[in-house]
């Protein structure tokens, strides 16, 4: 899987001038934003559970 680079200048685009081009663009999202803090640990936990679990079913196939 080919890994993104995105710019460190796109966060401050999103929180700081967006505001200033279109509030209304803002609020939403850093609404999106706070939700995805919020829940990313969540997502990880998730991703390491289904890591472990497929190495437990390879061996177990062995």
């Amino acid at each position: 899987m080919k890994s993104i680079n995105v710019p460190l200048s796109v966060h401050k685009d999103i929180t700081e001038r967006l505001v200033k081009i279109n509030g209304n663009l803002a609020k939403q999202t850093y609404e999106v934003l706070m939700a995805n803090k919020m829940e990313r640990h969540i997502r990880g936990g998730i991703a390491t559970r289904e890591k472990y679990r497929q190495k437990t079913c390879e061996k177990k196939a062995l």
